[in-house]
């Protein structure tokens, strides 16, 4: 079969390529934007990307198009595909109908921590001797590419609320049908096609639906959301996160670099790694729990997440020059802003490291443009001990006035002053945490030769 992506340099499109390319099926597809990491893996697994969205490229035609949910009416692509009648999905309802049919699939979904967990849960599976296969929105750093197609039972999928496509807007996570199901955390976001919480809440219940009797579905007792997710109606089992009448998560040390998984107050298994902070201790219990439901044992699993390497862009370390280190986060969301740099202080006093952490932000997700996350941006930066904000383009508010409270805090309006500003403020023994959930323009990179050269 001759499948034709039309937006196949999206990290899920991507892998979606990857696995139908694995599958057998002959893979083209298209995209604006082709840079890597993306466009290194489908180089290295054999799949043609096109430039542009010509329709010329749809000659002859394939037995297949599927579109991806960048993809909008006008799209020249698009419209020759309508005028055709070629036959098109979305991206999740292919893999819905063609990949995970008789598979035994553990979702992970929520407002925060899906890619990490989704990393960890397929490295414990590995680690046990499992072989899942996986999609995940990011790089497993213990594996070499986002997605891989196995001969085994298990596929873990990162299980995403944002709509499937221009002609179907449920949530993509709908067309998945986990038999595991993780829910992470559930807060307002993505104000683009969303109204508001009562929304979301609305698709993760379609969500729960879909989970048969025999599945597990792990949450935070303590969300409200999620819970009024699970009153709409449950008919599955459930495992219960952060109360004493299921499972807990409890730090040995402040950096929560050593902490024990307890279920019913009990004990059962103990985890020491080089990752830190609150919110990845409890993406690495849903991870254990999830793992536990296919039969691995929680000592395993805390075994296994001693050799856990992270996922790229997660408080990866890019660089360190003269006792200066540079961090790139993916973080863009208030909570989560604030739970990485509460991770990254306590990392650091821990370390006993000699300076001090600055944060350096980029408000650029459609749902910070629109400023629904304005008052509690400053809130969520109050562990840095100085922070520095590019005001991207197209921002409906004044970022200067949104964080104007803040007593060491830095305005800029351009790439190349944010960094000239950096260059003069950097200290030996800093911590720089770069946040967006895009590509600052190469500023980890950039600031890391500058500072090179100046030591």
């Amino acid at each position: 079969m001759h499948l034709h992506i039309l937006g196949i340099c999206g990290t899920f499109m991507g892998s979606l390529a990857q696995l139908a390319k694995a599958q057998g099926h002959k893979v083209t597809g298209s995209d604006q934007g082709i840079y890597p990491p993306m466009s290194d893996q489908l180089a290295q697994a054999g799949i043609e990307v096109i430039a542009g969205f010509d329709p010329s490229q749809l000659e002859p035609a394939p037995d297949y198009v599927i579109i991806g949910n960048a993809m909008s009416r006008g799209n020249p692509a698009v419209e020759y595909v309508l005028d055709r009648g070629i036959p098109y999905l979305s991206g999740p309802d292919w893999m819905g109908k063609y990949l995970l049919t008789n598979k035994w699939v553990m979702a992970v979904s929520g407002t925060h921590g899906k890619t990490t967990t989704a990393c960890m849960l397929a490295w414990i599976l590995e680690y046990a001797g499992m072989n899942p296969s996986y999609l995940i929105g990011g790089v497993p750093e213990n594996f070499s590419t986002s997605a891989r197609l196995t001969d085994s039972n298990f596929f873990i999928i990162e299980a995403d609320e944002y709509d499937t496509a221009f002609f179907d807007k449920r949530s993509k996570f709908i067309h998945y049908h986990p038999r595991t199901l993780v829910m992470n955390n559930l807060e307002f976001d993505h104000a683009d096609i969303f109204d508001d919480l009562a929304a979301i809440e609305r698709q993760f219940h379609h969500l729960v639906r879909t989970v048969p009797a025999s599945g597990l579905i792990i949450y935070p007792d303590d969300n409200d959301a999620l819970k009024r997710v699970i009153e709409q109606g449950c008919w599955s089992d459930q495992g219960l996160l952060n109360t004493a009448q299921g499972w807990m998560v409890e730090a040995v040390l402040a950096d929560s670099s050593e902490f024990n998984i307890l279920y019913h107050n009990d004990i059962v298994a103990t985890v020491r790694w080089d990752l830190c902070g609150e919110h990845n201790m409890a993406n690495a219990m849903a991870a254990i729990v999830a793992a536990r439901h296919v039969g691995v044992e929680p000592k395993t699993a805390a075994a296994a997440l001693a050799e856990f390497q992270s996922v790229k862009r997660r408080m990866e370390l890019v660089g360190e020059v003269n006792n200066i280190r540079i961090y790139d986060d993916f973080a863009h969301h208030p909570t989560a802003i604030k739970l990485t740099l509460a991770g990254a202080r306590a990392k650091g006093i821990v370390e006993k490291r000699p300076g001090r952490l600055l944060a350096v932000l980029e408000p650029r997700s459609n749902t910070m443009k629109m400023g629904e996350h304005k008052e509690t941006l400053a809130a969520s930066v109050v562990d840095a001990d100085s922070t520095f904000w590019l005001a991207p383009e197209g921002l409906s508010w004044s970022l200067a006035e949104a964080v104007a409270e803040l007593p060491q805090q830095t305005v800029c309006y351009s790439v190349g002053e944010l960094e000239q500003h950096l260059l003069d403020e950097i200290k030996a023994g800093d911590d720089v945490v770069i946040m967006s959930n895009g590509s600052f323009s190469g500023l980890h990179g950039s600031l890391l030769s500058q500072l090179k050269a100046k030591y």
